[in-house]
């Protein structure tokens, strides 16, 4: 989240993929951070990476939480309760079937699949303390208004919100309940969220095939959890409210 890139090379004027800031300086959201951090994972020629497979990585994990319905590439006994999508047009859009693993959003899953994963997530399961500790720390101070568009300007320190970081793949925050984490996944057409809270350990979890249900989060966690300080403002915009 910190690698100066842009969130996808395609989006670049050229189309040529750069570093825009210092990497480790600002978070700033970037798909193509998930692929170099792919390419790290499986590429083993000349010590340059670790020589994995994500897919079977991932998978071993999947199938160890009992996530018998997830995977990172389609597979065809996905299609029978397959969801389409809607933009916020109201324009339906055909499922994409991913024939290759990415790791910046190639991801089938069904509610019940996610919340095993959830579940695991906020109790630690398979880290070490170390290691959930990370994930977890506030890294990196968050200074914009909102998430998207990336490279936003910063706001100044008065407007910051001050308990807004980044973590390890996840977002940090401190609210009433005290710390907690989210992370979302969002294109035209689909809108997720996961929400934690480290004491109590509630988490929710929002799957949509709708993208327009974005606007009703930050009142759904607040039904369910309560009064939690989601940054959903700064994660959807102003429209999402407050939480």
């Amino acid at each position: 989240m910190s690698s100066g890139f842009a969130n996808f090379w395609w989006l670049e004027p050229d189309e040529k993929l750069r570093i825009h800031f210092d990497p480790g300086t600002r978070y700033s959201y970037s798909g193509e951070g998930f692929v170099l951090l792919q390419f790290v994972v499986e590429n083993g020629k000349k010590s340059l990476g670790l020589g994995l497979d994500l897919l079977d990585l991932t998978q071993d994990a999947f199938s160890r939480l009992g996530m018998t319905r997830t995977s990172l590439k389609w597979r065809a006994d996905f299609a029978p309760n397959t969801a389409d999508a809607w933009n916020d047009k109201g324009e339906v859009q055909e499922h994409v079937k991913r024939a290759r693993p990415k790791a910046s959003g190639s991801m089938d899953t069904t509610i019940s699949d996610y919340a095993k994963f959830t579940a695991a997530l906020v109790r630690g399961d398979g880290l070490s303390a170390k290691s959930y500790a990370e994930m977890i720390r506030p890294q990196l101070k968050i200074t914009t208004a909102h998430q998207f568009p990336t490279f936003g300007p910063e706001l100044p320190k008065s407007q910051q919100r001050k308990d807004l970081y980044a973590g390890l793949g996840v977002i940090v925050f401190d609210g009433p309940q005290g710390p907690g984490f989210e992370k979302g996944g969002h294109d035209e057409v689909t809108g997720n969220s996961m929400v934690c809270l480290e004491r109590s350990r509630n988490c929710v979890v929002l799957l949509s095939n709708d993208v327009r249900a974005e606007a009703a989060y930050a009142a759904l966690v607040k039904f369910i959890l309560g009064d939690s300080g989601v940054p959903y403002a700064w994660i959807y915009g102003d429209h999402a409210g407050k939480s």
